[in-house]
């Protein structure tokens, strides 16, 4: 059964979100038994072939949450705010959320930024729709942040962190999204928030997880992220399989005749009748004693 805010909110199990893109991630996830699907505006880098999230589209993340939604009817989707979307102003940021909810499905809309999208959170919640908050690394806004790269490692940027939290939460957030902070950072953060925050590279002090689709199932060949774990080699089981398939095609092992539908002997005489050949019937008659093997 899909759950709530107040579920999520209460929970005393630790949260389990990942991100999904598409339909089969979507089943895949719900028969997984996840507590949420973000469909992340990563889908720009690991999708797309982006070169950031920042060129990620409102019409790009509504056409890939539908297709999650309709793999994962039962599951708390997620949806990014997508650059653009939301920095532009609170009727802006209403029209875009609205969208996501209405044409995509959506259950909750996520928000990166603190105390600067603090209104436009407190519009989205005062109209019912739930907003997740997100502070730390910021990869729309990464170029500002001096890149992809921890954050708060000085008491400066610490605070910045636990306050652009607490704005969230003070808005009407209903969890909080910490990214690429120090683990002991994200252990105070999340003692000193009321609602749920949700880690990704901020250790194992948060009260949920999330991980990227294509992170956690090896979908790219290359060095394990740090703030990831490999749970599959899917990228280096699909080259092999490709691999594979590639050479049995070009020697001639597939397809073999298994791998063919058969016609009667009877229908086959007639079709050549009308095409004038005067071949013999031996493919035919080979095809018929394939067919009664088979039935």
């Amino acid at each position: 059964m899909k759950k709530t805010v107040p579920d999520l909110v209460r929970s005393t199990d630790n949260l389990v979100m990942v991100t999904a893109y598409d339909y089969p991630g979507g089943q895949q996830a719900e028969r997984a038994g996840v507590d949420m699907i973000l469909v992340g505006d990563s889908l720009g880098n690991v999708v797309l072939g982006y070169e950031s999230t920042a060129q990620v589209t409102m019409e790009d993340i509504i056409h890939h949450a539908r297709a999650v939604r309709r793999g994962a009817p039962d599951t708390f989707l997620v949806a990014d705010m997508p650059f653009g979307s939301f920095q532009t102003g609170v009727t802006d940021a209403l029209r875009s959320a609205v969208r996501l909810v209405k044409e995509a499905g959506a259950d909750a809309v996520k928000l990166e930024g603190g105390e600067e999208v603090e209104d436009i959170t407190r519009a989205l919640t005062r109209v019912g729709i739930p907003v997740m908050g997100h502070v730390g690394l910021r990869p729309q806004t990464a170029v500002a942040q001096g890149g992809l790269k921890v954050q708060g490692r000085t008491v400066e940027d610490a605070l910045a962190v636990l306050a652009g939290a607490r704005s969230a939460e003070r808005a009407g957030a209903f969890a909080v999204v910490l990214e690429a902070i120090p683990s002991r950072l994200a252990e105070l953060v999340t003692s000193r928030l009321r609602v749920p925050t949700v880690g990704i590279g901020a250790g194992p002090h948060c009260r949920g997880q999330v991980l990227v689709w294509h992170d956690l199932l090896g979908v790219f060949e290359g060095e394990e992220k740090k703030l990831a774990r490999r749970y599959a080699e899917l990228g280096r089981d699909a080259t092999r399989a490709l691999r594979a398939y590639a050479e049995e095609v070009r020697g001639g092992q597939f397809p073999t005749q298994e791998h063919g539908f058969l016609m009667k002997s009877d229908v086959l005489r007639a079709l050549r009748r009308e095409l004038g050949d005067d071949a013999t019937d031996t493919d035919a008659d080979a095809d018929l004693a394939e067919l009664q093997k088979l039935y």
